[in-house]
């Protein structure tokens, strides 16, 4: 089986199904007759999502429900509410996350016996610093600690992480972000190991670079619209010489969600238009 026909008629909840890529992936899903569960923390902004998908004619069943992917009453709650309407889950996807400002420092390098340490690491907040772990991280283990239980007890559903190319190599200025990303790597391998026993599946897709709202005031100049030369970077890196689209990343999704990778567990596949794979020269 190839055509992901198995999906049709599954029930998915997706973590930050409202952003850039929720939302491409949330398409994904309809088309292929998944019934979607869209968590937002937005409830407004989940509900236009939901609706949008609604009035696709190739969709199935898509619907939205407030949550917070740190805070664990919200999350029972989503839960509660996803059991009454919907029954179990056969599919979570982690995809909330996102960078801040406030971790993120001004400059790429320290020179040596530099004196004025002023937008280094030094300078980074702390408190920006824990809310990029907490959305990204906490923001994944929460979550599936609490919509993948059902899963479990019944014997079957796969877990699919969002993780990023700064898992693997960290991007300068990102420290909280790069980190948090690597944590997932790390637990999707181990929550892998721990599930496959009761039959339930955990991967994840690390995205290459896409223009997000997160990234943006990092890529491009907010008054010019051209490449940073951090976006140039970027991009001199990338063999395929651009950003990845959104839609680039539904195929790798139905490979991993569907049975047609049954046998697949505990891998994080990039889909990076070769960035991982280029070493400058």
């Amino acid at each position: 089986m190839n055509d992901f026909s198995d999906l049709r008629g599954k029930v998915a909840a997706i973590t930050g199904g409202s952003g850039v890529i929720g939302m491409t992936l949330v398409k994904g899903l309809c088309s292929a007759g998944v019934t979607v569960i869209i968590l937002d923390l937005n409830p407004e902004r989940g509900a236009a999502t939901a609706a949008e998908m609604a009035a696709r004619h190739d969709c199935g069943i898509a619907a939205s429900i407030a949550a917070d992917v740190t805070d664990r009453e919200s999350l029972l709650r989503a839960r509660d509410q996803i059991r009454e309407k919907f029954g179990s889950l056969d599919i979570l996807i982690n995809c909330a996350g996102g960078n801040k400002a406030t971790a993120t420092t001004a400059k790429e390098f320290i020179a040596g016996n530099e004196k004025d340490l002023k937008g280094t690491f030094f300078e980074l907040d702390i408190d920006g610093f824990d809310g990029v772990f907490d959305l990204n991280f906490k923001g994944t283990v929460l979550p599936t600690m609490i919509l993948a239980e059902d899963m479990v007890r019944k014997g079957g559903g796969v877990i699919l992480n969002i993780s990023s190319m700064n898992a693997y190599r960290p991007l300068t200025k990102i420290p909280a972000y790069s980190a948090a990303k690597a944590a997932i790597n790390n637990f999707t391998q181990w929550l892998a190991v721990h599930f496959a026993p009761a039959g339930v599946r955990v991967n994840a897709i690390a995205p290459g670079f896409l223009l997000t709202n997160q990234n943006r005031f990092l890529l491009t100049d907010e008054k010019t619209g051209e490449m940073t030369p951090r976006g140039r970077k970027i991009i001199s890196a990338t063999p395929m010489g651009r950003y990845a689209e959104p839609e680039e990343l539904v195929g790798t999704m139905l490979f991993l969600l569907s049975g047609t990778s049954s046998f697949v567990t505990g891998v994080v596949i990039p889909v990076d238009g070769g960035f991982s794979a280029y070493s400058g020269v």
